[in-house]
């Protein structure tokens, strides 16, 4: 057998035009490249599409929603490449393509600037994770639970039972408390005014009783009650104590306060409230004596 013909052969027809492509003449060879460049891309996208399932996947669905998100993403990004490497392969320019490319990305970036920030920021949550589904955040002021985690946007229920669509960009850029990422361990504070009478070292101890007997509070932590100041009308105090559910904080907080209300009625201790001490002068009294006074007129009655 004459190997030297057999590779001429085989040459000629790799070698074989089939059809013109923008002005380029493609052969078999050259579509046959272009074919396995494809192939071998499929394969490289789906070893990175297990890869990100590792990285960014896990229990939940919305994690796992989130994987696939990635994943398809980094695909068509591996698919546009070897497509734009195949027709390279095929004896295409696509320096013209790359310019068309460019001034197309350029209008298509302004038109979608918000959601494509939105859309990294969404990918970028969900690798690092560091907000969940049922965590509970502050957001601009407002106290949420997360219930989903899209692609786009963040959607979180108030205390009220309403739902807000957050764009991820805004979690990404902005401030924002996560009253449960690594626990969720919560302080709630408890103010009060007692009046000036009163004697401040048992105020102390009623309220650390009242705040050390709740029953709502994490054992873990001791309460911590403080005098924070002198008020125009009362002298401030303050009861904290730990909790592990800052969802119901507020509910919390009525009940501290309930039972501090009842400790400091029963010691004995006066809530203080705003009052009005009014002093008159001398002279003021004077002016006010019955002699100066005008002499109310006698009805006659029928």
């Amino acid at each position: 057998m004459n190997w030297s013909h057999l590779f001429v052969g085989i040459r000629g027809l790799l070698d074989f035009p089939l059809f013109r492509l923008a002005g380029t003449e493609v052969t078999l060879g050259a579509l046959l490249s272009a074919l396995l460049v494809m192939v071998v891309a499929w394969f490289v996208s789906a070893a990175l599409q297990r890869g990100v399932r590792r990285l960014v996947g896990g229990q939940g669905v919305h994690r796992r929603r989130g994987a696939q998100v990635t994943g398809r993403l980094v695909h068509y990004t591996v698919m546009l490449l070897a497509f734009i490497l195949a027709l390279d392969v095929l004896g295409v320019n696509v320096s013209a393509l790359f310019a068309a490319g460019a001034l197309f990305a350029v209008a298509i970036g302004f038109a979608m600037q918000n959601v494509t920030q939105n859309f990294v920021s969404g990918v970028i949550l969900l690798v690092e994770r560091s907000i969940r589904p049922g965590d509970v955040l502050e957001v601009n002021g407002t106290v949420i639970r997360i219930e989903e985690m899209r692609i786009r946007a963040t959607v979180g229920r108030t205390r009220d039972e309403e739902e807000l669509i957050i764009p991820n960009s805004s979690l990404v850029a902005s401030t924002v408390k996560n009253f449960t990422m690594r626990d969720s361990l919560y302080r709630v504070r408890a103010p009060v005014g007692v009046s000036y009478g009163s004697d401040m070292e048992r105020v102390r101890k009623v309220l650390e009783e009242a705040a050390r007997g709740y029953p709502g509070r994490e054992v873990s932590r001791e309460p911590v009650v403080l005098l924070t100041g002198f008020g125009n009308s009362s002298v401030d105090w303050e009861a904290s104590v730990w909790i592990d559910d800052p969802w119901n904080a507020r509910v919390i907080l009525s009940e501290l306060q309930e039972a501090m209300w009842r400790a400091l009625g029963e010691a004995g201790i006066t809530i203080a409230f705003p009052q009005l001490d009014v002093h008159l002068d001398p002279d003021v009294l004077s002016a006010l004596e019955p002699s100066s006074r005008p002499e109310k007129p006698v009805s006659s009655g029928r």
